[in-house]
């Protein structure tokens, strides 16, 4: 603990919070996100990471497409506005609306349907601790954690109060939104060669 010349602990900083409107000026190259106010700073996605978003994506949005489907299939960068007090924006990497309402052509305000965010060497917990609790809390339905470097998927389906069941690179799994929807990650594996 940090003390002053009084031997008393010392005030730490708070971090500055900003509000909407100020999030909306930041530069358009920016990658960030905001969680109680404080902004943080994203990296840019890898060869991988960009080749598993595009890939799921795909399959998604081909399911939704054949379904005849309402849903949306959204990937990053887009803001998903998870609460007003205190802000929380972020950009999952792949997102599935449902509810047209809450889109108003900048955003989707409130809980996407389904989530998957792929992790990042440079901060995983982001994804496994962070984005979980917050997921959980503002009333996602699914959130998935795909793992290229432990190759593995994180399936938290939180309708069911399912959290945490982890899968294999070498599996089928269920998107569990959808009563016939399976995404073959063995597949996906092979033919991104990872």
């Amino acid at each position: 603990m940090v003390r002053n010349k009084h031997n008393t602990p010392a005030l730490q900083p708070q971090p500055k919070t900003i509000t909407l409107e100020q999030y909306e000026t930041l530069p358009e190259n920016k990658r960030a996100e905001v969680f109680d106010g404080v902004v943080y700073d994203m990296a840019s996605p890898s060869q991988i990471h960009q080749m598993l978003s595009m890939e799921l994506s795909n399959i998604l949005y081909n399911y939704i497409k054949n379904k005849k489907s309402s849903c949306q299939v959204f990937s990053a960068p887009f803001d998903v506005k998870l609460s007003d007090m205190p802000l929380t924006i972020v950009q999952p990497d792949i997102i599935i609306i449902c509810d047209k309402d809450k889109l108003d052509g900048k955003r989707c305000n409130g809980a996407p349907d389904f989530i998957i965010e792929i992790v990042s060497p440079i901060n995983p917990s982001d994804d496994y601790i962070r984005k979980l609790y917050y997921y959980k809390n503002a009333g996602i339905r699914e959130y998935w954690i795909v793992d290229p470097r432990r190759k593995t998927v994180t399936v938290n389906y939180f309708d069911s109060n399912i959290v945490s069941v982890q899968y294999s690179f070498d599996s089928i799994i269920k998107v569990n939104i959808y009563d016939d929807l399976y995404i073959n990650f063995t597949d996906i594996a092979e033919l991104l060669n990872i």
